[in-house]
């Protein structure tokens, strides 16, 4: 929540710089308005159910072979604003009347960022340190050698990115710091980020600088042998060897040195195979070809040299948001529409109950209001601009229920996901408010109505 707060505080300190960017972006568009724009057509019934039996069905590789033949050019567009926002393309689902672009494509970016955040694809690794209970829930880039198909798939992610930040749709991904890093090309800190991506290692390479016995090496070399591969030791067949190989993060064993199989680690060379450690670590958290791949993706979208601007978090920022909904700031970016007032009993019941939301529940009732778990969280208006200043999907909108029929606590929230419009009944008390809006945002996961 630390975290939260400070990056919450940092962008108050940026807004000149948000500005500068936006006018950049603004500047730097490629598709005009007598262009149409690309579509593409997902089929929901390749992952119905949530099963997803090969890549190949995925939102993510669907839409990357359909949009491969697409100039990027035509996927430059101007920053999404007002209630009609211009996207990178159009998305139609097989065999769903969907009204509205807007919220099938929040839709869509929702679920590629699920794939890539599961076994589904293999572009991104679980942060090894979860083992050590530490960034559960952080990814990486697969660190390994990627074909021509994979490095296709890079780029494509890179575009994304690029498309995310034109569009202002923060995208639920939880990527590490290292990450953010090399994709400004700022280099990693041996140290730091080393700890974040991999504590265990860390922790070894530390003991192994630290040594001061040579019987606490032996004892070290010992531990790691059993650990991950175990030897003997040539001058003493009983004496588990630890030689100059490790594992990397996906799970081969490597040598740290030209035959690094047949090399025991000794006192006299500990401090060269701790540095070699640490050196295979890095080497797979910069991972030089996957990164270029999703630079050059990135670049076809937005200027690289905007990146020269930004820190690594702010950067981070502008891509995925904050995993946090501020319900003052929703608050204060939420009109009500057909007579409603803020002060009506049924509205006041609907913030109480939000407030009582956790921040899971919350991130839930975003995507079931407007099909994106994560929300902008700063917004032109604020500096006092016209209502059309407003990034999508604000303003969120309130509005009465559908029809007229039957007791108010009988019926369902409904929403237009496009307008990202929450049309609530009068309920009759704050439980029935919280029954429906727990019903909504847990048993209605993807509505698709605009």
């Amino acid at each position: 929540m630390n975290w939260i707060k400070a990056c919450w505080s940092s962008t108050h300190s940026t807004s000149t710089l948000s500005l500068l960017m936006n006018q950049v972006l603004n500047a730097t568009v490629q598709r005009t308005a007598d262009h149409a724009a690309p579509e593409i057509t997902l089929d929901p019934l390749e992952i119905v159910g949530g099963e997803i039996p090969s890549s190949e069905n995925t939102y993510f590789c669907q839409a990357a072979r359909q949009l491969a033949c697409v100039p990027s050019s035509q996927l430059c567009v101007k920053l999404a604003s007002g209630g009609d926002p211009t996207y990178a393309f159009n998305i139609r689902f097989t065999g769903e009347e969907v009204h509205g672009t807007s919220g099938s494509f929040r839709h869509f970016l929702w679920q590629v960022c699920k794939e890539l955040q599961s076994s589904a694809l293999s572009l991104l690794l679980p942060c090894p340190s979860v083992a050590a209970n530490r960034n559960k829930g952080k990814y990486i880039l697969t660190p390994c050698p990627i074909s021509y198909a994979e490095e296709q798939l890079l780029h494509f992610f890179g575009q994304l990115l690029g498309i995310a930040i034109r569009a202002d749709v923060p995208l639920p991904l939880d990527l590490l710091g290292s990450f953010w890093k090399g994709l400004v090309g700022e280099p990693l800190d041996p140290e730091q980020d080393l700890q974040e991506a991999d504590l265990l290692t860390y922790n070894y390479v530390k003991k192994i600088e630290s040594v001061s016995e040579e019987d606490d090496l032996e004892a070290l070399c010992a531990e790691i042998s059993s650990q991950h591969h175990s030897g003997e030791s040539p001058d003493s067949p009983s004496r588990p060897c630890c030689t100059f190989t490790y594992i990397t993060m996906t799970g081969e064993e490597v040598e740290l040195c030209q035959g690094g199989h047949n090399l025991s680690v000794s006192w006299e060379n500990k401090d060269v195979y701790a540095r070699a450690l640490r050196g295979l670590r890095l080497q797979e958290l910069q991972n030089v070809e996957c990164m270029t791949a999703v630079r050059a993706g990135l670049g076809s979208i937005i200027p690289l040299q905007l990146l020269t601007m930004l820190s690594p978090l702010e950067v981070e920022l502008r891509t995925c948001g904050l995993p946090y909904i501020n319900l003052e700031f929703l608050k204060a970016h939420t009109m009500y529409q057909v007579g409603l007032m803020e002060t009506d009993q049924h509205i006041e019941f609907f913030w109480t109950a939000l407030e009582m939301f956790t921040q899971e529940d919350l991130c839930k009732f975003i995507k079931f209001a407007c099909n994106q778990e994560r929300i902008p969280f700063t917004c032109p208006c604020k500096d006092g601009g016209p209502d059309t200043a407003h990034v999508p999907p604000y303003p969120m909108k309130i509005a009465p229920s559908d029809g007229a029929a039957g007791s108010p606590d009988s019926r369902y929230i409904r929403v237009e996901t496009c307008m990202f419009m929450v049309k609530l009944p009068q309920y009759s008390s704050l439980d029935v408010m919280l029954e429906k809006l727990r019903y909504a945002v847990h048993y209605r996961e993807d509505p698709l109505s605009g």
